[in-house]
């Protein structure tokens, strides 16, 4: 086709052209009767072209590369070309997203049929660049027979408010959290609640800056709380609850874990929560689970090695061993419901920067509150985080991003 299009061919090939067979060899066979040049890859090829297509491999890679692909791949990644990877960048799991070795870092992918869910999460966005999809025009009847492995988010459908909503109707979130020296990450949360709409919401924290959180923001209801017992009472008045953030895994932080979970509330459960819960190991369905790698390693008593390697695997894991909603946090955030598994399409490399997860979790929390399903709060939260922080990066950039410069960018994005 390049070549019927006038553009000047050369293919370099790893495998002898006359070991192929059906379609492939077709293919061959019409490339050299229209002319085409051919050549066997070494160690010594030079590529002197304008643009590289790579297609070395297909989707079905499940061995590290080496020898003369892993030679390919690299020559690839050195010359200054740009490149356009068929179907999926050469060295990339499918199913997975893991690295097999050496890994084409193309500019473009352009995919066929399905898109793989390797894609897009972990590693993947280092090496896929801009992903295009062609359906090759299979019918929709034959594409709709195949169970989908997971589901790329998309903008998520908000509920109306209602034009005569007070703020009880709106739902109260309560925020556990913020030991001694650590008030930032609650504060945080607590905004990000606010900011999708929850109708109240309330912080429980240590008493020598209780007062100090909502200098900045007044809508807060911050209470200082040393003991359980003055925890019971924010308890009860709270829709949902969220747990973690500069929580601590000292006694205090411990006591106010055991107490919330035996609510059996709604719960967001995010940072020292969670490496609370590793130590316990029980489960409950009417919970979100937000654990970065690192959290998620610990939860499954495993490496962050391991759940770098299959994240959809890991994510799997971690909802069927602790119940209710999982959210594996990352560049291709992963959300497992129970039902099926969400990959986020939204967020950039900015958001690599202190709170930002604590953001997500009042968000969730906040969605949960105005009585939005787990499942439903989660997977919006998740996309509207990613775009609060691309809509910030697009005005100012990406490096210096801070988890409040997201603030006015949600509550934007809940208005749409």
């Amino acid at each position: 086709l390049a070549l019927e299009a006038g553009l000047k061919v050369s293919v370099c090939y790893l495998s002898k052209p006359e070991s192929l067979i059906g379609d492939a060899y077709t293919a061959y066979q019409d490339y050299i009767q229209a002319g085409g040049e051919i050549s066997e890859f070494s160690s010594t090829t030079v590529i002197n072209k304008s643009v590289i297509i790579d297609a070395l491999l297909g989707t079905g890679l499940n061995r590290v590369l080496s020898g003369k692909y892993a030679q390919a791949i690299v020559l690839i990644n050195n010359s200054t070309c740009p490149v356009i990877s068929v179907d999926i960048p050469t060295g990339l799991n499918a199913d997975t997203g893991d690295l097999m070795g050496c890994v084409v870092k193309a500019d473009y992918t352009v995919s066929f049929i399905g898109l793989k869910q390797g894609m897009f999460t972990g590693f993947a966005a280092e090496y896929c660049g801009n992903i295009i999809f062609d359906s090759l025009n299979i019918p929709e009847d034959i594409i709709n027979q195949i169970e989908c492995s997971s589901r790329l988010m998309s903008k998520p459908c908000l509920p109306k408010r209602n034009r005569c909503a007070h703020k009880g109707n709106n739902g109260h979130v309560l925020v556990v959290g913020g030991d001694n020296g650590f008030s930032g990450a609650i504060r945080l949360a607590a905004e990000a609640a606010l900011r999708v709409g929850a109708g109240l919401v309330s912080v429980a924290t240590r008493k020598n800056h209780a007062g100090l959180i909502n200098i900045g923001r007044p809508e807060l209801m911050c209470h200082g709380v040393e003991h359980v017992d003055e925890l019971i009472p924010l308890l009860e008045k709270a829709s949902v609850v969220v747990i973690g953030p500069g929580l601590g895994q000292k006694l205090w932080g411990a006591e106010m874990f055991y107490q919330v979970v035996e609510s059996e509330k709604p719960m967001v459960i995010d940072a020292d929560a969670l490496n609370l819960l590793a130590n316990k190991g029980f489960s409950f369905n009417n919970w979100v689970l937000t654990p970065h790698p690192g959290e998620a390693g610990r939860l499954l008593k495993c490496s962050t090695l391991e759940i770098a390697k299959d994240r959809f695997k890991a994510v799997s894991k971690l909802q069927k061993q602790y119940g209710g909603v999982v959210v594996l946090k990352g560049a291709g955030t992963l959300v497992n419901t129970g039902e099926e598994i969400a990959i986020s399409t939204t967020g950039n490399p900015g958001m690599a920067s202190g709170g930002m997860g604590d953001t997500l979790t009042g968000m969730i929390g906040g969605l949960i509150a105005q009585g939005m399903t787990l499942e439903n709060a989660t997977t919006s939260a998740v996309y509207l985080h990613g775009k609060a922080a691309d809509l910030s990066a697009q005005k100012q950039g990406e490096i210096g991003l801070l988890a409040s410069d997201l603030m006015p960018f949600i509550r934007k994005l809940v208005n749409e």
